[in-house]
């Protein structure tokens, strides 16, 4: 394992800190710090992190539940294997169904909830501005799971959002990727304009360019990455 700096997350609330932890480890496996099967100790990453093992273990729980990682019963913890290849795959399965649930949104979308969705996206003017990469991370998945939402189909929505968690971490990353947040943000809307419209197709056409943008941003992202290790 590459030898990594003691990272201090001391004082953060317990919840947080399992979080801090995951977002930690997800980008450095999303960028190549780890080797496909490189162990995970518990109480390695515990020092690293001034923690004790049980945000550590929580933070496992979640990347192994979003396909990062594996977890073999008495034999510890693992990285996934996952190739660019099966990475573009998942993105192209996510974009489709993203496709899917905007163009429903689109014609289902009740005023209230238009209105909620715009200013969600207005919200994200000030993130660009600020270059809080985790903060509109945390209002990007807002802003899709209102578009599922709005399409008054439980099914689809949960669909969408299981499928998504999987790319959880990768789309996390591609954010990191030079400009990628402010044209993530002119992406928004422009689908934002086809919503306004009533023009689902062109909706969907313009998520389904969106999501294969940020497929692009991360395999970008990776290659950029792959020599710091």
């Amino acid at each position: 394992m590459t030898d990594f700096p003691r990272v201090d997350l001391k004082g953060k609330e317990q919840g947080l800190l399992s979080d801090q932890i995951r977002n930690a480890l997800a980008d450095e496996i999303t960028a190549g710090a780890f080797a496909a099967g490189a162990a995970l100790d518990e109480q390695d990453l515990a020092d690293r992190f001034g923690a004790s093992r049980t945000p550590v273990r929580e933070a496992l729980r979640q990347l192994a539940a979003n396909g990062l990682v594996k977890m073999r019963p008495r034999r510890g913890v693992v990285v996934a294997r996952m190739t660019p290849e099966r990475i573009m795959d998942m993105f192209e399965t996510c974009a489709e169904i993203e496709a899917m649930c905007v163009r429903l949104a689109t014609y289902r979308i009740t005023p209230i909830e238009r209105s909620r969705l715009m200013e969600l996206h207005d919200s994200s003017r000030a993130l660009v501005a600020a270059k809080d990469v985790d903060g509109y991370d945390a209002f990007n998945t807002q802003f899709h799971e209102a578009i599922y939402a709005a399409t008054h189909n439980g099914f689809m929505a949960e669909q969408a959002i299981s499928v998504r968690a999987r790319l959880k971490a990768f789309r996390r990353a591609q954010l990191r990727h030079a400009s990628r947040v402010e044209r993530s943000r002119e992406e928004h809307d422009s689908i934002m304009t086809s919503i306004a419209q009533g023009d689902g197709e062109e909706a969907a056409r313009r998520m389904r360019a969106h999501m294969m943008n940020a497929a692009g941003a991360i395999g970008a992202y990776i290659a950029e990455h792959a020599s710091e290790f």
